[in-house]
């Protein structure tokens, strides 16, 4: 099934779904480029939005999904007064995000991955949990 891109106008949301193979993480890319261009998004926050975006579609293929064939992520955008964001969806178990360790304590730094929710929380300036950990909110002003 692959991906399928639909594009409406600025206020409109931007979809993305993704089967759930991590292969099509690279699809965000192109996604999210397509997003700034629809809303006017500057350089440095396009940066922004690529790692935390990458980082929620990657944990959500892998993690949530646990790249199972026939499980999709849902990504979309949601515009309004000046802020965009993005919902990324998964059809996994969910998590709660609160119960994660700490990836900056002295014990976690040597240790590879475990990051992701931090640099959401850390990049973003608003984000959002549901739906038992199954769709994240990640927001960003655009002024």
């Amino acid at each position: 099934m692959g991906t399928n891109f639909t594009h409406f106008m600025t206020e409109k949301p931007l979809e993305l779904v993704l089967d759930s193979h991590p292969k099509n993480i690279a699809e965000v890319e192109p996604f999210v480029a397509q997003a700034a261009k629809a809303f006017d998004i500057s350089e440095d926050v396009f940066g922004i939005m690529l790692i935390t975006i990458t980082e929620a579609v990657s944990n959500a293929i892998l993690h949530g999904n646990c790249a199972r064939a026939g499980k999709q992520v849902h990504v979309s955008t949601r515009y309004s007064s000046g802020r965009i964001s993005f919902v990324v969806r998964d059809e996994g178990n969910g998590f709660d995000p609160d119960t994660l360790p700490d990836p900056t304590a002295p014990c976690r730094l040597a240790v590879e991955g475990g990051r992701g929710v931090y640099l959401m929380r850390s990049l973003c300036d608003c984000v959002k949990f549901s739906d038992g950990g199954r769709v994240v909110e990640l927001e960003f002003g655009l002024s």
